[in-house]
């Protein structure tokens, strides 16, 4: 039986397998992000800082950003189920550390487990999903966002519910979240080998490299990823408590609530955006986020909960054109061979946009008001989304005025 029969009669018999992947993103990232309608919580009850809170948060990033320059290699040499099996009970693991937790230190710990499992899933589920259907690489990816929004806004939202509600706030939502991940796990291992021709040779980290030829359109993709990145640092970090500070809701489920629109509302414009040229996607959303971050500043001074969320759906649906319409465009003009070296690039610099401007945030919010820390945070991504909006207008309009 040849590769192509042998996969055809692997995904007849598996038809649940592609839909599976992609809700196993969604977990991951709603993994990720369950933490943060809690973080108020840690601040109040173990009496952290804003710094304390964002270098929990960056230790997530940078665990993220290791696994994502290994996972896919070593995926390639044992198979796609064994690294994400792996990592699924990580996730748990870590949710068990988040259970027990009573110190920063464990938190840290439990941070770190689930910034190197999501990382791995991330990328290797992006490899299995691709192995199923490889002509059908730019939809993947794009359901993949929307997976990620998704299981982002359900998770957010759902761990703010428990913690508001329930018993336990601190526990409550990592147990619920444990037994979702246990279950999902049985499809896992269910799940047949995607990947059926294996590499050999060492497992080395992907090196970071750029191609001379695409330089100009990977830095418009990486700036716009930058920016879109160093949005949700904070997002997920530092802005449901400010939101609640300035509106005077003190309920954890107005924090999640702002967090989980604007997840959702960038899921829907990357499903509405599938039939825009990710180029002038990207741009409209480098603009629109660049707008939308100032518009912020005042909206939060008026000290509206309404126009909060207003501005969150406005801030997510940009989000969502930036960030989908820029992974988009480097999809199509990086060449084949050369996947692997440029998207590790624009990893490392999107993990370390999110995790560098997150900590200067929380460390200016120690030494001054968090609402005035803002303003300069939001001026300063706003002029990055700017900058990458400028290149892709020129390299646009260098591709238009090409050869005919």
């Amino acid at each position: 039986m040849t590769l192509e029969a042998d996969r055809t009669v692997g995904s007849d018999a598996q038809r649940w397998a592609y839909p599976l992947l992609l809700v196993l993103c969604g977990v991951a990232l709603g993994v990720s992000g369950v933490p943060a309608p809690l973080y108020g919580l840690y601040e109040t009850v173990w009496h952290l800082t804003p710094l304390a809170t964002t270098i929990v948060f960056a230790v997530y990033a940078v665990a993220a950003l290791a696994a994502v320059l290994i996972s896919g290699r070593i995926s390639d040499v044992v198979g796609r189920k064994p690294v994400l099996l792996g990592a699924l009970i990580a996730m748990i693991a870590g949710l068990g550390v988040f259970l027990v937790a009573d110190n920063m230190t464990l938190l840290l710990v439990a941070r770190a487990i689930h910034g190197a499992a999501v990382g791995s899933i991330v990328v290797v589920a992006a490899a299995a999903l691709l192995d199923l259907r490889p002509q059908h690489g730019v939809r993947s990816g794009q359901l993949s966002g929307v997976a990620f929004n998704i299981g982002m806004t359900v998770a957010i939202v759902g761990s703010a519910v428990l913690a508001q509600y329930a018993p336990h706030p601190l526990r409550t939502p990592y147990a619920v979240v444990a037994v979702f991940c246990a279950i999902l796990g049985v499809g896992v291992v269910a799940l047949r080998e995607t990947h059926t021709v294996r590499q050999s040779g060492p497992i080395r980290i992907s090196k970071p490299a750029v191609a001379q030829d695409i330089r100009s359109d990977f830095w418009f993709s990486a700036i716009g990823a930058m920016a879109s990145w160093s949005v949700l640092g904070v997002l997920l970090s530092l802005y449901p408590s400010l939101a609640s500070h300035q509106t005077h809701i003190d309920n954890l489920l107005f924090g999640g609530g702002v967090v989980g629109v604007t997840a959702f509302a960038a899921a829907m414009a990357q499903l509405a955006a599938t039939r825009v040229p990710a180029h002038r996607a990207a741009i409209a959303g480098d603009v629109g986020m660049a707008v939308t971050l100032v518009l912020t500043v005042p909206v939060l001074l008026t000290h509206s909960w309404p126009l909060v969320f207003v501005a969150a759906a406005l801030l997510g649906a940009t989000f969502g054109l930036g960030f989908g319409g820029s992974l988009r465009h480097l999809s199509h003009v990086v060449p084949a061979d050369q996947r692997g070296e440029t998207m590790s690039a624009f990893y490392v610099l999107a993990y370390t946009a999110m995790a560098v401007p997150t900590l200067l945030a929380g460390w200016a919010a120690t030494r001054w008001d968090l609402a005035t820390v803002f303003p300069w945070f939001a001026a300063a991504v706003a002029l990055a989304c700017l900058t990458a909006a400028v290149i892709g207008a020129r390299s646009l309009q260098a591709q238009n005025q090409g050869p005919a």
